[in-house]
């Protein structure tokens, strides 16, 4: 793989489709264009042309062609557009006739996102951003992903960055000429303000729940003893048949998981075996213990047991779970009472779940930071903090370029290949 390559890739849904869109980047993407097309037309402007195969001059297919010269393209390189039919073998035909060109091929996962960054048309917030609205389902997903791939994120942490600089250039007039008459004798103190300004700004970033949460989906689990409709709510939840549901006691013998967005926002709920003190089945016995460990576990617990007994977890809601039941368990008005036979109360568990989720999401219209970008605003934070408990100038030195590598390798100012690989191969190949 070569940054000097020209690229070319399928970005539109896989065929057959009414259209599909080939993105060719690189430097020889105008002259692939004018080899198919025999013209290069103007740039930005969406034109009619005729594709013909290179070695045979065969009619390939008729398309719509766009040309956007770099450096403002998305890749920052010269970037091409091809509009064709969408059927497989037009799409084969017009990838084989691209590949004939000297030192242009096929897309790897991710590379046309790759050099957007490297070409500075993106950093690694933004990419990352882009990965998640590209794999959004729900619409937290898709506004917390709209937020960081526009851009705000980055905003903030060059904001930063700036002042972390300033703070630095003052640092260094201070090892520099102590002794000159111009020198601030408050700088110490300004430093030490402007440290904890920053400070406080990331840690209220911090205090957000993670951004897992958000993308991987709430874990709501269903517990209680056998018999107790379990199996029957996560059906009528899911509105499927994702368990066996039985009169037998002990039916449910491992954890059944199964994602759903309610309110826009993404849970997986897990059926669990029932919760008894005493059995004789070996399996059942397993079941019962991953049940329990599920339950410690859970962001969420529906309780369908007797009143009071659930595990003591902050998150819990007690389900009279079969209402319409004349031996269903009788429950206080503080539970929920439904049934999932006729649909009664679905609306207010769902309701009730929803409202407990968004108090254990990310706000969508705040920054939602992920594994990654926590580690490093943490370390960020705790440099600023180490500026603010000593007055040696060597140290405050140190710890503000501490605080601004972490910063730089937010944004991908500092990087490794092996971080890039793992981000990028995430990608479709179009991207």
């Amino acid at each position: 793989m070569s940054a000097a390559d020209t690229i070319f890739a399928l970005s539109s849904g896989a065929p057959p489709a009414a259209i599909a869109i080939i993105r060719i980047s690189g430097p020889a993407a105008f002259d692939v264009v004018h080899g198919l097309a025999g013209r290069t037309p103007k740039p930005r402007r969406a034109s009619l042309a005729i594709l013909r195969a290179p070695d045979s001059g065969e009619t390939l297919d008729q398309a719509l062609v766009l040309l956007f010269p770099g450096p403002d393209s998305a890749t920052g390189e010269d970037l091409a557009e091809l509009h064709i039919h969408g059927g497989r073998a037009v799409v084969r035909a017009v990838e084989k006739a691209m590949s004939q060109f000297p030192d242009v091929r096929a897309a790897e996962a991710g590379e046309f996102t790759r050099r957007a960054f490297a070409n500075g048309r993106l950093d690694l917030n933004e990419a990352e951003g882009l990965a998640d609205l590209l794999s959004a389902e729900t619409e937290w997903q898709r506004k917390s992903a709209t937020l960081m791939f526009g851009g705000s994120f980055s905003a903030a942490i060059e904001a930063w960055r700036q002042e972390v600089l300033q703070l630095s250039a003052l640092t260094e007039a201070e090892l520099d000429f102590s002794d000159e008459s111009d020198v601030d004798a408050q700088n110490n103190r300004s430093i030490s303000v402007s440290c904890s300004k920053i400070q406080r700004e990331i840690e209220s970033i911090l205090s957000n729940p993670a951004a897992e949460k958000l993308k991987d989906g709430l874990r709501v689990v269903l517990g209680g003893p056998p018999n107790c409709g379990k199996s029957t709510l996560l059906n009528a939840l899911v509105e499927r048949d994702a368990a066996i549901v039985s009169e037998i006691a002990g039916t449910t013998r491992d954890m059944i998981e199964v994602p759903i967005g309610i309110d826009g926002i993404a849970f997986v709920f897990t059926d669990t075996a029932g919760i008894r003190d005493h059995t004789d089945d070996v399996i059942e016995r397993m079941g019962i213990d991953r049940s329990q460990a599920a339950l410690q576990g859970a962001d969420i617990i529906l309780w369908l047991g007797p009143e009071g007994t659930g595990p003591d977890h902050p998150h819990i809601i007690e389900v009279a779970a079969k209402s319409d039941s004349p031996d269903g368990l009788k429950k206080s008005g503080a539970a929920i009472q439904l049934s999932a036979v006729s649909g009664f109360g679905m609306a207010d568990l769902k309701t009730a779940v929803a409202d407990i989720a968004k108090t254990l999401l990310p706000p969508p219209d705040q920054f939602s930071v992920n594994q990654r970008q926590r580690a490093l605003l943490a370390d960020c934070a705790d440099a600023l903090g180490a500026c603010q408990a000593t007055d040696d100038w060597l140290i405050v030195a140190e710890c503000l370029r501490q605080a601004r590598l972490a910063l730089d390798a937010l944004t991908g100012r500092a990087h490794t290949e092996e971080l890039l690989d793992n981000l990028f191969g995430k990608f479709c190949v179009g991207k």
